[in-house]
């Protein structure tokens, strides 16, 4: 059987190439668990595009080293007139200072040649040569997933190229609160390409969470808890910790090399207490402030002095460039100051090593480690913590981790978080792992462990690919590559005329009212009321025994209750909270447990910004609260959305369970879950009940609605492949017992989903207006009153 390919595509190949003759290359294997993650996905071909680093301008070299690395399953990329500005310049230059907080660095002021445009110009250059290579490689069926910050243009590339195409998109680093990343140029392309790819992946919630705002504030598009929606196009957005290959740590740490190091290092350190440290030497990783919270800790605790060791491995990065040199003197500056202060002639607190060491070696130190201390300022996830947790044996050591690694939301249960800006918080973290008790640190050691142990970097682009083909397959499911069509209204009259018992689903606002364009304001509101051209001909179809209408709207029960007293129907206010027969009284469907306790907040934010927003206003029902600007200045009002948008988040929503949807016009704010599909289920159960003698089965569906993305699940709710679900699960009311499955009985030819002025929709098909709505509705009245 030929497997699927994987083109994984990132800045660098898993191999280092170095030139040694004119048509010949040495290599060296790239370490840590990526690579092996990604070559061990068994059940595809991997080949991997990247940089080989090296710059190579000859004709000669580039086919000699293309053909070596074939053999390794690697296909390089050439980027030598772009790589300067492209990867030192906008790449680490501008994304990797933004999205770890530090903020957008001041143009070159002594080169007028660079730019923030000219960086950005050689970004899209260099994404365009990866495109190039992907598509030369690219065969039908190919799964293509980009690695991180290096290439946020490439999906969109490709899905312009072939828009079937599979693409994933993954970042390895943080990605910032949306105020941090709206000072970035050319913000808003970045986050349109990347919302090209099918699955967006982070390493944690926040990480996701803050994309999602970014997506929500700059682009003033629609996001809810699953992903994103643009243009009718929905992106998965979801979380993938990356972890270790824990069988790699844990068998090393048992080799009899390891611990013969293990007892070498015990008696180099004489007894002493150890705390490592392991880091990048970089401005991220907070090394000064370890030292700082270290020289803390042994100016209070004067009977640990002598007794306790830091070691740090400051493994050297980007070596001559400036900022890198000031952190390295800097760190050199603090160990001096502080073996000055506290050290002997016998021995110092500090051993600060500026290299890498001996894979072995790093085991048997982790091994031995009493304190592991990880004191990152923003980190992606900082898989070292974990390297120490699958080392650990014997004797447990404690972990102190920065709350503000990755690995806080992974390995806090296990660990002692702190803040390690707060200087005295580390220092007390660090005399408290000192004098954790034995069973303690067992504990807080076996929790992590089984962590480290079950969420490998295998488990994780496992997680990853199976995730990215189930959103592309369910898409392919849904979009069966067709568009909606026009309502074929004389289709919809005939097979109306011929079934027994016909269900109608209809919006209101935009189906039922006048067009949007037509619609006057009144006071606070908008002045909602029942086309006058359906008044009549609606009542007639009401009261067909025939036909059951049921009006499915977010609109509170007053509005309903005033535009159709009269009428024999079903009415469902609030997406189907709340649910009555138009002879009967109001019936509550909401779920059991549903927290309301955000709406005064959200009313608050909603008051502030109608005030400041001319021609605006919102409305609160019982579960929800919308703004809508639309007849507001355009421009304005979706700048002020975007406002919006920031101050939700930060507030009154930052910890409710909602849902916050933009629309064309209008931000809603309503509890998860409430969406018109989820109340298809509860509406039937009732009016099941209330009819028990049902005898014929549904045989006829007609939903017709302007809905939200979120609320188009009502469409497929009655689909006829689905019926056979929908009918097992519907109840009388709150009771156990199931409708008999003979209560729906839909074919294809008698189903007909309609969306109102949207051809990006699930619906199958489209009226450009309500006006087209009155016209069908006069058709059906005219079948029932020939």
């Amino acid at each position: 059987m030929v497997r699927p390919r994987l083109l994984v595509v990132s800045m660098s190949l898993p191999v280092t190439a170095k030139r040694t003759g004119e048509e010949e290359w040495s290599f060296t294997m790239s370490p840590g668990g990526l690579v092996s993650a990604l070559l061990g996905l068994k059940e595809f071909e991997t080949k991997w595009i990247g940089w080989p680093g090296v710059d190579v301008h000859d004709a000669v070299g580039k086919k000699a080293l293309s053909i070596v690395l074939a053999e390794k399953g690697c296909i390089p990329v050439f980027l030598e007139e772009v790589c300067d500005q492209y990867y030192n310049g906008y790449c680490n230059n501008i994304l990797w200072p933004i999205f770890h907080y530090l903020g957008t660095p001041p143009e070159y002021r002594n080169d007028a040649t660079i730019t923030y445009q000219s960086q950005y110009d050689a970004y899209k250059k260099a994404n365009r040569i990866f495109f190039d290579v992907v598509k030369e490689h690219y065969q039908e069926g190919d799964v293509v997933w980009c690695h991180d910050y290096h290439v946020m243009l490439l999906p969109q590339y490709l899905k312009e190229y072939n828009s079937k195409m599979k693409v994933g998109w993954f970042l390895h680093t943080p990605f910032p609160s949306s105020e941090m990343y709206k000072t970035l140029p050319s913000r808003s392309e970045l986050l349109r390409s990347v919302l090209t790819a099918d699955l967006v992946g982070f390493h944690t919630y926040d990480f996701a969470r803050h994309f999602v705002n970014a997506c929500m504030c700059i682009l003033g598009i629609e996001a809810t808890s699953e992903g994103v929606a643009d243009q009718g196009k929905f992106t998965r957005v979801a979380v993938f910790p990356i972890g270790i290959e824990p069988e790699r740590f844990i068998n090393t740490s048992k080799l009899s090399e390891v611990t013969e190091y293990m007892k070498k290092f015990k008696s180099d350190f004489g007894g002493r207490k150890l705390i490592l440290g392991v880091d990048r030497l970089d401005t991220i990783k907070g090394i000064p402030h370890k030292y700082q919270a270290f020289e803390k800790f042994l100016e209070e605790n004067e009977d640990w002095r002598g007794k306790v060791l830091l070691l740090q491995i400051a493994v050297p990065t980007r070596n001559g460039i400036g900022e890198y040199q000031k952190i390295k003197d800097q760190c050199h500056g603090l160990v001096g100051r502080i073996n000055g202060r506290f050290g002997s002639i016998s021995s110092v607190p500090i051993i600060h090593l500026d290299c890498s060491i001996d894979f072995h070696q790093l085991c048997a130190l982790y091994a031995i480690t009493d304190v592991l201390l990880v004191t990152s300022l923003r980190d992606g996830m900082n898989l070292v913590s974990s390297e120490f947790v699958a080392c650990q044996n014997a004797e447990k050591g404690v972990l102190v981790l920065s709350e503000f690694a990755g690995a806080g939301q992974s390995l806090g249960a296990g660990a002692l978080l702190v803040n390690p800006w707060n200087i005295k918080e580390v220092s007390n973290a660090i005399g408290e792992a000192l004098s954790m008790p034995p069973e303690e640190k067992e504990r807080k050691h076996q929790i992590n462990f089984q962590y480290v142990k079950t969420h490998s970097t295998q488990q994780w682009a496992d997680d990853f690919m199976n995730k990215l083909n189930e959103v592309t397959s369910s898409k392919a499911e849904l979009q069966t590559g067709k568009a909606p069509h026009e309502l074929p209204q004389e289709v919809v009259v005939r097979q109306y005329s011929k079934s027994k018992n016909r269900l109608l689903i209809l919006g209101f606002y935009g189906t039922l009212t006048k067009p949007k364009k037509d619609q006057e304001r009144r006071g606070e509101g908008m002045n909602l009321e029942l086309h006058p051209q359906l008044k009549e001909r609606l009542k007639a179809l009401c009261s067909d025994p025939k036909t059951t209408v049921v009006v499915l709207s977010r609109s509170e029960k007053s509005i309903l209750d005033q535009n159709f007293r009269e009428h024999d129907m079903w009415l469902a206010a609030e997406n189907g909270m709340f649910l009555r027969h138009s002879s009967g009284e109001w019936v509550t469907k909401m779920p059991e447990n549903m927290n309301l306790e955000w709406i005064d907040g959200v009313k608050q934010v909603f008051k502030y910004f109608t005030e400041r927003t001319p021609g605006s206003y919102f409305q609160t029902s019982e579960t929800s609260v919308v703004w809508n600007y639309q007849y507001a200045d355009a421009e304005f009002g979706r700048a002020q959305a975007k406002d919006m948008l920031q101050h939700l988040w930060a507030g009154p929503t930052s910890n409710a369970t909602v849902d916050v949807v933009q629309g064309r016009y209008s931000v809603e704010v309503h509890s998860v879950g409430v969406t018109k599909g989820s109340a298809m289920e509860r509406i039937l159960g009732e009016i099941v009940l209330q009819n028990k003698s049902i005898t014929t089965p549904i045989d006829y569906v007609l939903c017709i609605g302007n809905f939200l993305g979120k609320d188009e699940d009502v469409y497929t709710f009655f689909e006829p492949e689905l019926t056979k679900n929908t009918k097992s699960s519907l109840y009388y009311g709150s009771g156990p017992k199931k409708v008999s499955s003979t209560v729906v009985d839909v074919k294809g030819e008698n189903y007909f989903s309609v969306a109102i002025g949207n051809k990006h929709t699930k619906a199958s098909y489209f009226l450009d207006s309500s006006d087209d709505v009155v016209q069908l509705i006069h058709k059906l009245f005219t079948h029932n009153n020939p």
